[in-house]
């Protein structure tokens, strides 16, 4: 079985480890007995599935996110049962690993224009004469 995430990245799902736990919240006594905040662990750095680029990209992007067995982790708890949960875990991956799947363009360096160099200076000296005009007068003795 395999995790889709684009027609050029798949993950096998036996990379993913899910833990379940009591979920916060509304649900009555339902939510004192029942485990179904789902947790994912999934480690990006150990993934083969995943191409280079994208993986250096996602561990850079989300290194906080990242603990310390180096295991990717995110949760969910939106819905009152596992199974959603646990697919809203994925779609969650999904959504974050499409952020970095296309490299980011490279910035191309500009020059300011004429008229923006012009409109700076002008409101530079414009504030320059407003504290100008702020300061005591010397007396000239």
């Amino acid at each position: 079985m395999m995790f889709r995430v684009n027609r050029k990245i798949s993950i096998r799902l036996t990379e993913f480890k899910f833990s379940f736990a009591r979920s916060p919240g509304p649900g009555g006594q339902n939510v004192n007995k029942v485990n179904s905040k789902a947790i994912l662990k999934w480690s990006p750095e150990k993934c083969k599935s995943l191409p280079n680029a994208v993986r250096i990209r996602f561990i850079k992007k989300y290194a906080n996110r990242i603990n310390q067995e180096n295991d990717f982790v995110i949760s969910s708890h939106r819905f009152r049962d596992q199974g959603r949960n646990v697919a809203d875990c994925l779609n969650k991956l999904r959504e974050l690993i499409l952020q970095v799947a296309e490299p980011p363009k490279p910035r191309k360096k500009t020059r300011p224009t004429a008229g923006s160099v012009r409109r700076r200076l002008t409101e530079k000296k414009q504030k320059s004469d407003i504290k100008k005009s702020r300061r005591k007068l010397q007396n000239e003795d």
